[in-house]
């Protein structure tokens, strides 16, 4: 059983500001949240509300600077590590926008992270088998395994192969930053079997952060976060999604803008 604990957590993000010098812009104003093996969050909010600032200061992005608060992962300083040390503690970003990595096959790359991760080199002889029935659950062509990252990949092959990364490497927490941006409904559904697969493993602590429910049809959250300029404004359960989707994030902006 692992543990994702985040305590009071302060994020600015780097900004152009005048004169050429680089400012930074108070995103994140005291966050708490704790995630379980097993669990699955739903942090839900407007644009600019600083989910995806939440996503990226998790991951150790350079752009967000902390500048308070704790986050740990069962009892480790996750702040203290490097971006490739919290990978292999067993933090999984999937990124709104997948990036291409021009030279670097996916099956190369898959098999990196998981030497990485587990510290041996999976075996060759079920490896390749292990990565053919990923990428086929995900509806992916298998000979997208010996195409470099990425590269030439729609949008929604982008999102499915971070799902088979999802799969393949079992991280202990995942982050997965609006995956369902861009997915129409066939790839949304295939995407949300494969989030769903993980989820009944139970060794993965799961935060999904997405601005609408649609994904959360398929991937029912156990937990639901409210997420308004920086802060989280209410907590509940998979209802609680139930509810926004009829009334919105009005009356939460509302009140956020009558506090400041």
């Amino acid at each position: 059983m692992s543990t994702l604990e985040i305590r009071d957590l302060r994020v600015s993000v780097k900004a152009p500001g005048a004169g050429g010098q680089d400012e930074f812009k108070p995103i994140l104003d005291g966050v708490d949240l704790t995630v379980r093996s097993g669990e699955t969050h739903a942090i839900m909010g407007p644009n600019g509300s600083g989910k995806s600032t939440l996503a990226y200061s998790i991951a150790g992005h350079p752009n967000y600077a902390v500048t308070g608060g704790t986050v740990t992962l069962d009892g480790t300083d996750v702040l203290a590590l490097s971006v490739d040390e919290r990978a292999r503690a067993g933090m999984f970003l999937a990124m709104q926008y997948p990036v291409e990595v021009p030279g670097v096959s996916v099956a190369n790359f898959l098999r990196t992270a998981k030497t990485a991760i587990d510290g041996q080199s999976p075996k060759l002889r079920t490896w390749a088998g292990e990565l053919r029935t990923a990428m086929t659950r995900l509806h992916m062509d298998p000979a997208f395994a010996q195409r470099n990252v990425n590269e030439g990949f729609s949008g929604g092959e982008k999102k499915r192969h971070e799902i088979v990364q999802l799969e393949l490497l079992k991280p202990k927490l995942a982050v997965l930053d609006e995956t369902d941006s861009g997915l129409d409904i066939d790839a949304l559904r295939v995407v949300s079997e494969g989030i769903n697969r993980v989820r009944e493993t139970g060794m993965t602590g799961l935060l999904l952060i997405t601005h609408y429910t649609r994904i959360l049809r398929y991937v029912r959250p156990d937990f639901v976060h409210v997420f308004v300029a920086g802060k989280i404004v209410e907590e509940g359960g998979a209802d609680l999604a139930d509810h926004l989707e009829d009334a919105g994030y009005e009356g939460y902006l509302a009140t956020a803008g009558s506090r400041g």
